[in-house]
């Protein structure tokens, strides 16, 4: 495609930089090509001292060190003239999120505003040229017959994907860029290795999505009550740090889970990310209790109750998010059951209860070993009877059909959905039809929280129950 407008004007540009991310690292070399849709009618380039230390892997990958920029200008000396180069021009670069975030950046911090439109040569090498193995610019040099020089110089790359910019311009004969080039389109602020088609499936519903790898590995876990709005969310902005750089580039493709509930999402999310641990997902450790009552055996047959950190080998009898909660409820079964205090333990509390010095407790006998294990026994009892068998149904993803999450004594069983016109015969029927799931503390306390505010939507799982909750399935 022959650029119709002589006013219509790309900058092609291509950087060197200490590091990945632009708020961390500074730029050290800049190219910068203006074509007019038919030639190359200006060219610029330059070091750049970037005012620190190059690293010595970057060093080993451009050939640029400390020696080579000592005598070349500051980026704010060259700031005009890169910015007016840059200006009313059409910003095109190999993945070009990267170069734009980068003098993005730099350009702002010495007090020149910029936005402009962009092109990524990615993703326009993608749909012009599909099929091949890689899209990295090395790669395509090969495949196409580019000659490339100077390889991981701003100049050398630059020219590069200018001559494959050049041919993708004559390929277009569908009008591809100019559709690209329109303000409502957000093609440009994808992620280079996404095709537009990948995001345009995404639907306008509540769900869990996932962000995947060139090999279809899982990178990123994440929930929203609009999958699309929430998703392009990621995508815009200029953040140029190394870690959303990289998580940018890596993203290939993207699956999704449509959910009926607010509840199912944030379930769902939180076992899925327990199941496949993300490496972009920040671990969801800060929502695991790190507090329990546990009991242990002592060298002398008592069985002592103790209140403190979770320990990974330890069976909990309840666990909690504040010690301070758990010493509570260990209080209130002591004086229920009248347990000696000097056989429980209370943690890092332990100093506000120094049961050692207490001369009403100094001097006295330990109770019976048999006597004293049977109270904890019962409190064992007491807590595991707390524990209810419950669902909570709610609507579905469609008026056909129930969500409805499984309650197992107090612990989380898994949920699904009931196709309104089911033929189910008992509680084990409509428990066996969802999927069970792996759960932490975390999914227990959002349950519980949603019975507190929306106490009709817990159904009690009993045997005399079923016919209530089967005509409430089919009503």
């Amino acid at each position: 495609m022959k650029n119709k407008s002589n006013q219509i004007e790309y900058a092609i540009v291509d950087i060197e930089t200490t590091g990945g991310s632009a708020h961390n690292g500074r730029i050290t070399e800049v190219a910068i090509l203006i074509h007019d849709g038919e030639k190359v009618i200006d060219r610029y380039e330059t070091l750049i001292n970037p005012g620190r230390s190059i690293p010595y892997s970057i060093t080993m990958l451009t050939g640029i060190d400390n020696e080579t920029v000592a005598n070349a200008p500051y980026f704010e000396e060259v700031a005009y003239t890169i910015h007016s180069l840059l200006k009313n021009r059409i910003f095109v670069a190999h993945n070009v999120n990267f170069d734009y975030s980068f003098l993005k950046n730099q350009l702002e911090a010495t007090g020149y505003p910029f936005a402009t439109k962009k092109l990524c040569t990615v993703r326009l090498s993608r749909k012009l040229k599909p099929g091949f193995p890689s899209y990295s610019l090395g790669v395509l040099c090969e495949r196409l017959g580019i000659p490339i020089e100077n390889r991981h110089r701003a100049m050398g790359d630059a020219a590069a994907t200018t001559i494959l910019f050049s041919q993708l311009l004559e390929w277009d004969d569908q009008e591809l860029i100019p559709r690209m080039l329109k303000k409502d389109s957000k093609e440009q602020q994808l992620p280079a290795n996404l095709p537009k088609e990948e995001f345009e499936k995404i639907p306008e519903q509540s769900g869990v999505y996932y962000f995947h790898d060139q090999a279809g590995k899982i990178l990123y876990i994440g929930k929203a009550v609009n999958l699309k709005k929430r998703v392009f969310s990621h995508f815009t902005g200029h953040n140029a740090g190394a870690r959303r750089q990289s998580f940018l580039q890596s993203i290939y493709s993207i699956s999704f889970e449509i959910c009926a509930t607010e509840l199912i999402c944030l379930l769902y999310e939180c076992s899925e990310i327990k199941h496949y641990w993300p490496p972009f997902n920040r671990a969801l450790k800060k929502y695991e209790a790190s507090f329990a009552i546990y009991t242990y055996t002592d060298i002398n047959g008592y069985k002592r109750l103790v209140a403190g950190k979770v320990r990974p080998n330890q069976l909990a009898l309840q666990k909690y998010y504040r010690e301070w909660d758990a010493v509570n409820d260990l209080l209130k079964s002591i004086e229920k059951h009248d347990v000696d205090i000097r056989l429980c333990n209370f943690g890092q509390q332990a100093d506000s209860f120094d049961v050692a010095s207490n001369p009403k407790l100094k001097n006295k006998e330990l109770p019976d070993v048999e006597i004293h294990n049977q109270k904890i026994e019962q409190i064992r009892e007491d807590l595991h009877s707390e524990r209810k068998t419950y669902a909570i149904l709610d609507k579905g993803r469609t008026n056909q059909e129930l969500s409805c999450i499984w309650i197992e004594k107090g612990e989380f069983y898994g949920m699904g959905y009931i196709d309104r016109n089911s033929d189910l015969n008992s509680l084990e029927e409509i428990k066996e039809s969802l999927t069970p799931h792996k759960a932490n503390h975390y999914m227990m306390h959002l349950v519980e929280t949603f019975v507190e505010k929306y106490p009709e939507k817990q159904v009690k799982i009993e045997e005399g129950n079923f016919k209530f909750i089967s005509s409430f399935i089919n009503q």
